[in-house]
């Protein structure tokens, strides 16, 4: 495919990218991308082709919780898709608040279609996702994941978005409150929450859709 890729990488440490280069051998999948990998190390940014595709790669050595909430974050490139593979929420909350998702999806460029893949299916990521204003639908398995999630600033881009019926598993979960700070714990959702759920534009789509079949097969026993 002929294309130009800009990835852009957060991270708090290049120490496991440096074991991986120091074993590429090993590992394997470094073969080729030796070059690449120690300038992306010494400079923070590097430029290769595969194929007909130019990649340029750019890593920045941050707190992302923090870095994102600076002014210098609006400065980037607006995303297509959007990574995210951080540690679990119980390991790692910080990366798992519904203000850090709020302020991802305020950086996106409202008129370009953007994915965000996670491998996480959990209620209160769900939740918190569809809080932040994203879409949400389960996503494909992947290693031992049988579903995983993915969410998008436009539910055209989800094959199989989260039904209205879903709401009613929320209702019974011990975990589906959102982390609105870095302190993880599991908590039922709250009826504030869950009104804010009910009045998302998916769900109110989906009731909708629900309604014209209903119209549609009611027309046809009539006629």
């Amino acid at each position: 495919l002929d294309c130009s890729i800009h990835v852009i990488s957060f991270d708090h440490s290049l120490e496991p990218l440096r074991f991986g280069l120091a074993h590429a051998a090993e590992l394997g999948y470094f073969g080729g991308y030796e070059t690449a990998v120690t300038a992306l190390l010494e400079k923070g940014e590097t430029n290769f082709c595969r194929g007909n595709q130019k990649v340029r790669w750019q890593s920045h050595l941050a707190d992302f919780p923090k870095f994102i909430r600076e002014a210098f974050a609006e400065t980037l490139a607006k995303p297509h898709a959007i990574m995210f593979d951080a540690f679990s929420p119980a390991k790692n909350p910080e990366m798992w608040t519904q203000p850090l998702f709020r302020r991802i999806f305020q950086l996106l460029d409202p008129v370009r279609p953007c994915a965000l893949p996670t491998y996480s299916r959990s209620t209160l990521l769900r939740v918190t996702l569809l809080l932040a204003g994203f879409f949400v639908g389960a996503g494909h398995a992947t290693g031992e994941k049988e579903e995983t999630t993915i969410a998008a600033n436009t539910l055209a881009l989800l094959e199989d978005p989260l039904p209205v019926s879903w709401l009613e598993r929320i209702a019974r979960s011990t975990s589906a409150e959102p982390l609105w700070e870095p302190v993880y714990r599991q908590s039922p959702i709250t009826a504030g929450t869950m009104e804010q759920l009910r009045r998302h534009p998916q769900f109110q789509a989906g009731r909708r859709s629900g309604f014209e079949a209903e119209r549609g097969r009611n027309q046809t026993r009539g006629g």
